[in-house]
């Protein structure tokens, strides 16, 4: 099996049986950011901490990206292989909204307010072999 990394450090907690969104949360002013920052962009304090956002979160918006994207987009995808896919925000706990992939890819499966989860899934292949893992949010499985 290819060795599994993050897309970029930092974002989701990786390996990990239930992965959840990082982000900073300012120490003074209790400001949460994804991605994580260093500095507070509501108050400008130098004093943020890494939190863990959650798995789950509420779809505020979407749209479907029907076109490749340009670069320096850097997926296995192909203009022959492409395929359309959700784009949206998921507003997380504490009110963070996190744009993202969705799994859907049909209007009629997407719907303002439905409860999202985490996914995280395969991005592409590096030249080492690695798999470059991402994440996306899908729509809440019932249980």
């Amino acid at each position: 099996m290819p060795n599994q990394v993050p897309i970029h450090e930092g974002l989701f907690t990786w390996p990990s049986a239930k992965p959840q969104l990082l982000g900073s949360r300012c120490v003074d002013c209790a400001e949460t950011a994804f991605p994580a920052q260093p500095d507070c962009r509501n108050c400008g304090s130098r004093e943020t901490k890494i939190v863990e956002l959650g798995d789950r979160g509420t779809l505020w918006t979407w749209t479907i990206q029907t076109f490749m994207p340009k670069a320096p987009y850097n997926s296995d995808e192909t203009a022959e292989t492409f395929q359309p896919y959700g784009v949206g925000y998921v507003e997380m706990p504490g009110g963070v909204r996190v744009e993202s992939r969705l799994l859907p890819n049909k209007p009629e499966d997407l719907q303002i307010g439905m409860p999202m989860q985490l996914d995280i899934i395969p991005f592409r292949t590096a030249d080492n072999g690695d798999q470059i893992m991402t994440f996306r949010f899908s729509p809440v499985k019932e249980a």
